[in-house]
């Protein structure tokens, strides 16, 4: 892969080196077992020669209108997180524990930085859970629903369900939601008033849309737009995979938007 020069940080990005995953796991075991100057030394090297990682990572969030060069140094701490916290001893490629490290950094970046501002105490309960989060998926091999992660931490479910959604980064009026190729429908678009005369015949029309989805479907847009369950609240409860949820709920919606 080729990559044209662009300067982020200083750094021509089109020289970044790309070191050998037989040369980094030498790296991480020096870092460990090394005395002081070797194991700075060996960091150093790690560092550099995962820089485009790094610039890979942060290319995912691009258009945000973020300075790629913040981006790059927020993207760069996180992988010095991951130098400084894998396990060299784990049959698991690098990339593989340092993506998402990259990622949940310059992700903490953005909502501290976001538009809406959250309180202190409700990032926190967000944070706790997070965390509590990634530390039973990572026991258990599978996603906690609401209500253990509220367990874990000692805070009510609706709680840390709040506290999980205002962390969330806002979608624009402008975001597509829907594209055929031709079209393209933006959020704007599936906004409606709710005080239009029309309003009565448009609940008729959603009910009888509703009526010809399968019963999973329904089940699913039940549990998640009456009830206020997580997709992984859902998934867990119906025993079918988050990504199946998410799938399920987006034909079913795009369903119900075609026959309105």
């Amino acid at each position: 892969m080729q990559y044209s020069k662009v300067e982020i940080c200083g750094v021509n990005t089109s020289k970044l080196c790309v070191l050998s995953e037989k040369r980094k796991k030498e790296l991480l075991r020096i870092i460990r077992t090394g005395d002081e100057k070797e194991s700075e030394k060996a960091r150093d090297e790690m560092i550099n020669g995962n820089l485009r990682l790094v610039l890979s990572v942060i290319q995912k969030f691009s258009g945000r209108g973020e300075n790629p060069d913040d981006l790059f140094q927020i993207g760069v701490i996180g992988l010095i997180k991951a130098i400084d916290n894998f396990d060299p001893e784990q049959d698991v490629r690098f990339s593989t524990y340092g993506v998402p490290m990259i990622i949940g950094e310059v992700r903490r970046y953005l909502r501290d930085n976001s538009a809406l501002r959250v309180s202190r105490s409700i990032k926190d309960t967000a944070y706790r859970a997070m965390q509590a989060k990634e530390k039973m998926t990572a026991e258990t091999g599978r996603e906690p629903t609401i209500s253990e992660i509220a367990k874990a931490i000692g805070v009510a479910e609706e709680n840390v369900i709040t506290a999980l959604e205002s962390i969330v980064e806002p979608m624009s009026i402008y975001e597509p939601v829907y594209s055929d190729g031709a079209d393209t429908v933006f959020l704007m678009d599936t906004l409606g008033d709710d005080h239009s005369d029309g309003k009565w015949l448009e609940n008729i029309c959603l009910k009888e849309a509703v009526k010809r989805l399968g019963e999973r479907e329904k089940k699913i847009l039940a549990m998640r737009y009456y009830l206020g369950r997580t997709q992984t609240e859902v998934a867990s409860e119906i025993g079918i995979s988050q990504a199946q949820v998410s799938r399920l709920e987006k034909n079913a919606l795009l369903r119900i938007r075609e026959q309105l």
